[in-house]
């Protein structure tokens, strides 16, 4: 018998990330849906993210956090859905998918609330500038229809996911870059049935 592969998630979260790349991978899983201020902050949750925050997982006795871990050991735990590149392949996947887990991050998350370093400060955060990080991005996907390689992978569901909600939010310019590898990703049947399950993107 399989190990139950358990999904911890709000609809309006990062969690959406982690779903995609469950239906990507295509094994079965349970969903338990937690709200904010409440369930989140239960002692059973906090036995599973002492940080009460969503998205988490539980595959049989492991437990991993953080969007960019799960897609990785997703991807890693079931390799028969091909979505990591062969190990001395992995430059590029590591490369952005930890790119989108840092520096996007952290600058969505700044821009989002009106937080924004000054010239002295940009060079102490690691993402520098808004403009610094769109730009790399750009210059990642400009021309590409993935990431790392000519293969969909796991990077791919984190870094089209962050651009997407970037420039659904407003904190990117919708760049026709972003637009021509977002495209077709969100084309995705994994992708679609995301929007099914959880509904529109949040704003």
């Amino acid at each position: 018998m399989s190990e139950e592969l358990i999904f911890y998630t709000n609809p309006m979260s990062r969690g959406r990330i982690t779903r995609w790349m469950l239906e990507e991978v295509g094994a079965p899983y349970r969903t338990e849906i937690l709200d904010y201020g409440t369930t989140m902050k239960d002692a059973d949750y906090l036995a599973i993210n002492p940080m009460g925050k969503v998205p988490a997982i539980k595959h049989g006795d492991k437990v991993v956090t953080e969007c960019a871990a799960i897609c990785a050991y997703l991807a890693d735990a079931f390799p028969e859905a091909g979505l990591a590149p062969a190990p001395q392949d992995r430059a590029d996947y590591y490369r952005w998918l930890f790119f989108a887990a840092g520096p996007v991050e952290a600058v969505l998350a700044d821009a989002s609330l009106g937080v924004k370093p000054t010239a002295d400060q940009e060079r102490m955060v690691g993402y520098g500038s808004l403009a610094a990080v769109s730009d790399a991005l750009e210059r990642a996907v400009k021309g590409k229809r993935y990431i790392a390689g000519d293969r969909f992978s796991a990077a791919d569901v984190y870094v089209a996911f962050q651009i997407d909600w970037a420039m659904h939010s407003g904190v990117f310019e919708k760049r026709q870059a972003f637009i021509d590898y977002c495209t077709h990703l969100n084309e995705r049947p994994a992708c679609r049935r995301v929007a099914e399950i959880d509904g529109p993107v949040p704003s």
